[in-house]
C-alpha cells in the first residue's frame, strides 16, 4: 500500500504530542485517518508495540481533549512488508468543536484540517460549530470563554439558602453533562460581556445628558445597581386632600422592578450590543434587544402570553424567586398603574422591544394644557391647604400645623407672599392671610 499524506491522511513514525491536534481536526471536519510507523515520505518504518501504541493514544485521547471522543476513533493494526503499523480511523464528531481541555474553546485549542495540515481554528469557525451542534438556543451553547468565575452568583444563591454546586450548575445549565460553561453560565458569571447602558437627560429630549453609565459584570450584579441608579433618582413629591399629606413616587416601584426584569430575561443575547434605559423628566424607556419572538403579537403579551426567549435564564430567576411566573411581569406593570390616569406604553420593532413608564408627578401638556407642573415646597402645600379649608388663617395656625417656630413661619409666609401664592391683610394682632386671586 502506497501512504501519503492528503486533506483526510495524517503520517507520523512515533507517537508525538501533536497527534492530539491531529486528531482533533480530522473530528472537527470531515474525519480522516492516522498511520502511525510511516514518516512524512511515506515510507514504513514499523512499531516494536503497536497494542502499546494503541493503548498510549487511547489515554492520550481519553484524558487531554474534550467532549470526550474515544467513541468515534477506531484502532487496527496492520502488517506492512513484516513491518506492524496502528492506523487510527478518525469519524467526525457529533460534540464539535473539540479541543484540547488544557486550552479551551479558543483557537490554540480547537483545530481543523486545512490542504494536508492541521491549523488553529478562526473564533468564526468554532462559533459555527458550536450552532451548528448545540442548536440555535444562545443560552445553551457552550461559551467561548471557560475561565469563569461565580462570586456574585454563589452570593445570590446563599442569600436565599439555595445550593451554587457543580450538580446545580449542571441541573440549570449552567454548565453541560461534562463540565463545559455554556453562554448560561457566561451571563451570570462575573466575566459577562452583555452591558447596559443608562443616561439621564434633562427634560423630555436627548438634547442634554445630566448624567451616564454603563453597568457589566454578572447580570445579577447589574441587576442590583441598575435597580439602585433608578431609585436614587425615582423622587417622591408629596400633595394634600385638605391637611392630609399623601406621598407618591415618580414611578411605581413594582412597575421599574418587572420592567427591569423584562430586560434582563427577555434580551436576545446572540447581539453584542448593549441594552438601553433612559431617563428623562417625564419617563423611563426601556430598551431591550431582540423584538417579539415569532409567532408572539403584542396583544398576547398584554394579555398575559409569554413565550419566554431564554428559557433556562428565566428559570433561574424563578429558582430565586426574582420572578414569580412567565407573562404575569406585564400585568403587574399595568396594575401598578391603575387608577391613576396614566399607563405604561410598549413599542416594538423587530430587533427591539421598549417598556415607556410615565412618570407620575409630571402633568403632560394635554392633561393640564397652560399650567406648569408644581413646584410648591411641602411647607407651601400645607399652607395652601390650610387657606382653602379656613379662607382666611394666622401665623400660629400655620406654626401649629407645620410644628415650626415663629421665625421659620415668619420666613415662609413672607417667600409666599413674594411668590404670590398669598397676600397679607390687616396689622399688628389683626394681621392674617389668604390665598392670591
Amino acid at each position: 500500500m502506497i501512504y501519503q499524506e492528503s486533506e483526510i491522511v495524517e503520517l507520523k513514525s512515533v507517537v508525538v504530542d501533536d497527534i492530539k491536534k491531529e486528531i482533533i481536526a480530522f473530528a472537527n471536519c470531515k474525519g480522516g485517518k492516522l498511520y502511525i510507523g510511516v514518516q512524512d515520505d511515506g515510507t514504513v518504518v514499523g512499531l516494536d508495540d503497536p497494542d502499546r501504541v494503541a493503548l498510549q493514544v487511547g489515554n492520550m485521547v481519553r484524558d487531554a481533549i474534550k467532549p470526550d471522543l474515544t467513541m468515534f476513533l477506531h484502532y487496527e493494526t496492520l502488517n506492512e512488508d513484516g513491518r506492524q503499523i496502528v492506523a487510527i480511523d478518525v469519524q467526525q464528531g457529533t460534540e464539535r468543536p473539540y479541543y484540547i481541555a488544557k486550552k479551551g474553546l479558543r483557537p490554540e485549542g480547537v483545530f481543523v484540517r486545512q490542504g494536508y495540515s492541521s491549523v488553529p481554528a478562526t473564533n468564526t469557525a468554532i462559533r459555527r460549530m458550536i450552532k451548528e451542534t448545540d442548536g440555535d438556543y444562545f443560552e445553551e451553547m457552550r461559551s467561548l470563554e471557560q475561565d469563569l468565575t461565580f462570586e456574585v452568583a454563589e452570593k445570590e444563591f446563599s442569600e436565599r439558602n439555595i445550593l451554587f454546586g457543580e450538580a446545580q450548575m449542571k441541573t440549570l445549565g449552567i454548565m453541560t453533562h461534562d463540565g463545559v460553561y455554556t453562554n448560561l453560565g457566561l451571563l451570570l458569571s462575573d466575566q459577562c460581556v452583555h452591558t447596559i447602558k443608562a443616561a439621564v437627560f434633562q427634560g423630555t429630549t436627548q438634547n442634554e445628558f445630566k448624567d451616564r453609565k454603563e453597568f457589566s459584570g454578572s447580570l445579577f450584579r447589574q441587576m442590583d445597581e441598575v435597580y439602585d441608579y433608578i431609585d436614587f433618582r425615582n423622587q417622591t413629591h408629596s400633595s394634600f386632600q385638605k391637611l392630609r399629606r399623601i406621598d407618591q413616587r415618580d414611578y411605581p416601584e413594582t412597575a421599574v422592578r418587572e420592567a427591569l426584569l423584562n430586560l434582563l430575561v427577555h434580551r436576545e443575547y446572540s447581539f453584542r450590543a448593549s441594552t438601553f434605559i433612559s431617563l428623562y423628566m417625564d419617563r423611563i424607556e426601556f430598551t431591550s434587544i431582540g423584538g417579539l419572538v415569532s409567532g408572539v403579537t403584542l396583544k398576547d403579551v398584554m394579555m398575559g402570553i409569554s413565550v419566554c426567549r431564554n428559557v433556562k435564564l428565566a428559570n433561574v430567576f424563578y429558582r430565586l424567586e426574582l420572578i414569580e411566573a412567565y407573562g404575569t411581569g406585564m400585568l403587574k406593570i399595568m396594575e401598578a398603574y391603575a387608577r391613576t390616569g396614566k399607563q405604561p406604553k410598549i413599542e416594538t420593532s423587530d430587533n427591539a422591544f421598549k417598556i415607556i413608564l410615565p412618570n407620575l408627578n409630571v402633568y403632560a401638556e394635554q392633561e393640564k394644557p397652560d399650567v406648569a407642573p408644581p413646584e410648591n415646597s411641602v411647607e407651601e402645600n400645607v399652607v395652601i391647604a390650610l387657606a382653602k379649608e379656613q379662607e382666611t388663617f394666622t401665623r400660629k395656625d400655620v406654626e401649629k400645623a407645620l410644628g415650626i417656630s415663629q421665625t421659620t413661619c415668619g420666613r415662609l409666609l413672607k417667600q409666599m407672599i413674594g411668590k404670590g401664592q398669598i397676600v397679607q391683610e390687616g396689622r399688628s394682632r389683626n394681621t392674617h392671610y389668604r390665598l392670591a386671586e
